[in-house]
């Protein structure tokens, strides 16, 4: 079976959002379109509470976009976000949500980040979308939303290790660094990994 996994299609990471990613509403009538191809689609929602860490708010004299070490992980402190029950943190209304069978939520966790849509970034814990999707007997996933240098790559990249043939739908995602994507796909790819676009996806 194959399954869509839309990523953090959510307010705070479409423009005039807390953390907008660029062009990030462009990937919506995209992701609309190919639900219907698919047999399974899940979704993961960002879910921080107000006081995460990864939050540059929470470290005195930090910036948005500093790296620090949080827990012995490497950390991006990024604005605040997709806060538990905040408009920023829904799913946008643009998204069609019918097909969507589950909801997968991750960075609830204050003291650490959570990128990928199946494990935490020190994978400490899972959020149980592995197990979903194997209980459903789904062998091949299509990665789309946002953001691609980000929660789309980790997610793709997790479902790879956890034995899943994996794709990046590269014009149903976008980036906030562009060049840093570039670099993140090419590693992905080198890993097993595969990029497609849109419109060649066809199970019939």
């Amino acid at each position: 079976m194959n399954a869509l996994i839309i990523v953090d299609v959510q307010n705070d990471f479409l423009p005039g959002g807390a953390l907008a990613v660029d062009e990030g509403d462009i990937v919506i009538p995209v992701i609309n379109k190919l639900q219907n191809q698919f047999d399974l689609v899940v979704a993961t929602q960002d879910w921080h509470p107000s006081a995460h860490r990864s939050f540059a708010s929470m470290h005195a004299g930090k910036k948005v976009f500093e790296q620090i070490h949080l827990n012995g992980l490497p950390q991006v402190l990024w604005p605040n976000h997709c806060v538990q029950e905040t408009a920023g943190a829904a799913f946008s209304s643009e998204l069609n949500p019918k097909k969507i069978e589950a909801i997968f939520r991750k960075g609830m966790e204050k003291d650490i980040d959570s990128y990928s849509g199946f494990f935490d970034n020190g994978k400490k814990k899972a959020t149980g979308m592995g197990a979903y999707l194997k209980g459903r007997g789904v062998s091949s996933i299509y990665v789309a939303g946002l953001a691609a240098d980000y929660c789309v790559y980790f997610t793709a990249l997790d479902g790879l290790e956890l034995g899943f043939k994996s794709m990046i739908i590269t014009d149903a995602t976008r980036a906030i660094n562009n060049k840093d994507f570039t670099t993140k796909l090419q590693e992905f790819n080198s890993k097993g990994g595969k990029e497609i676009k849109s419109k060649e996806i066809d199970f019939s």
